[in-house]
């Protein structure tokens, strides 16, 4: 069981706390910040999702820039904690619609209430958004849709030629539109989040895809939907074949998943016939199916990086990444990281003429090299010379000592192992209903790293 419930912003402050057993000291908040944002053990630069402190076990996720965080006193299953952590972020973004510190601060009454009918005396009763309406009566405060930061491509849903900026998710499952209209909608997310490790001489040693198909559903009624995936989509390895023997050839438009689990929504019993998904989606965001694929798929980027000597106090760098999708799709907020020398003192910048919005930096304090790109589009190249000086001579291979190169992006409407949603049908309730189906890809880096 759990003592603490407690919600923390970027700052410390402390925008929610529940203690439900009385068993650790009230300052539980103000530990566990400042031994977060000092984290010198283990000689890692971040804390780690649990630890200990006098006998006070911490469990904490972050979540858009919020820490939401439990203590107990017990031994209680890391993972099981850390879940229960992020379904109760995930219930309060369904009664809230948009997760930020204002939103908690203007529904503390709600979510208040929210956290006595999910956890009661340390224990967890339900995280089900649909079975807590029974026992919910505050309405939420909705925040005002023009406030919110810009989100950008990747914030877009797209079906043909319509878009919708990504706001329009941003509502609660519980409160109507001014007037009292519901306007009728569902949203559909594919979610790829990749690993890729590139030898120096850029091949792919590991690569490893975990997706999911995410829902959340406007819809009254609770009417049935029939998700339809790919006809020729493998589950398992069969006996050794890659994703290449299923259809004859890679460009068939063949996907082969290692693994895959269902909601429990979900009803498969045509799965096997024609890859078509029948559920009845509850209130709420929910993952459909959680899937892994660990055979070799085409990356996104692909880097190259060239160190050369340039006398005993100094050194280049050359960074070059290549968009390796189409040309129509673009990549946004990408960050490339390269750890250099313990031993480096000052870095020089040089990007190549008429780059805009491209920044970097040199972390003196981590002694690590940092380019960030705000877009790139599709079959661009981009290239960073540093120029590196040194305090001390180098005694040994610098290549050793710098690296590996990492990135983090999002490409909006783009995944790499080729999982589409063929149709989303909806069961009408009359000739006239024909609510709003909204459909996105989004692919990000979970770990991708290129050695030197």
């Amino acid at each position: 069981m759990i003592s603490q419930f407690f919600v923390l912003s970027q700052r410390g402050d402390s925008i929610v706390f529940r203690d439900y057993r009385g068993d650790v000291p009230k300052g539980s908040a103000e530990i566990f910040f400042r031994k977060v944002k000092f984290w010198k053990e283990d000689g890692g630069e971040e804390a780690p999702p649990v630890f200990n402190v006098d006998g006070v076990n911490y469990f904490h996720v972050k979540v858009v820039g919020l820490l939401f965080v439990a203590t107990s006193r017990t031994n209680l299953s890391p993972s099981l904690v850390l879940e229960l952590l992020q379904r109760i972020a995930r219930v309060i973004k369904d009664y809230l619609g948009v997760l930020n510190e204002d939103s908690l601060r203007k529904n503390f009454v709600l979510v208040y209430e929210l956290l006595d009918e999910v956890v009661d005396f340390g224990y967890v009763q339900t995280t089900s958004t649909e079975i807590l309406k029974s026992y919910i009566f505050n309405e939420p405060i909705m925040i005002d849709a023009g406030r919110l930061p810009p989100l950008g491509p990747a914030a877009m849903f797209m079906q043909g030629s319509k878009r919708m900026p990504g706001t329009a998710i941003t509502k609660s499952v519980v409160a109507n539109e001014p007037g009292g209209r519901k306007r009728e909608e569902i949203f559909v997310d594919i979610i790829e989040k990749i690993s890729i490790t590139f030898s120096s001489s850029g091949y792919i040693l590991t690569s490893e895809i975990d997706g999911t198909i995410q829902m959340k559903s406007y819809l009254t009624g609770n009417p049935e939907i029939r998700l339809a995936l790919n006809e020729d989509l493998g589950i398992g390895r069969a006996g050794g074949r890659s994703a290449y023997d299923y259809g004859g050839s890679a460009g068939s438009g063949a996907v082969v998943l290692d693994d895959c689990n269902f909601h429990e929504s979900v009803q498969l019993d045509s799965f096997d016939v024609d890859r078509t998904l029948t559920l009845v989606p509850p209130d709420g965001e929910f993952p459909v199916m959680n899937y892994r694929i660990t055979q070799e798929f085409k990356p996104p980027f692909r880097i190259n990086t060239l160190i050369e000597e340039a006398g005993s106090l100094k050194a280049e760098v050359i960074l070059k990444i290549r968009a390796e999708f189409p040309s129509d799709i673009t990549a946004n907020t990408i960050l490339v990281q390269m750890p250099l020398p313990a031993y480096t003192s000052r870095v020089s910048f040089e990007l190549e003429p008429g780059t805009v919005g491209q920044t970097t930096d040199f972390k003196e304090s981590n002694k690590r090299l940092e380019w960030s790109l705000k877009k790139v589009v599709g079959g661009s190249d981009h290239t960073l010379r540093a120029k590196l000086t040194f305090s001390q001579e180098s005694h040994g291979n610098i290549t050793k000592e710098a690296g590996p190169v990492s990135m983090t992006f999002t490409i909006p409407m783009h995944n790499p192992s080729r999982l589409q949603v063929k149709y989303l049908q909806i069961a009408k309730k009359s000739k006239t209903y024909n609510p709003y189906r909204w459909v996105r890809y989004v692919t990000q880096a979970n770990s991708y790293v290129a050695r030197i």
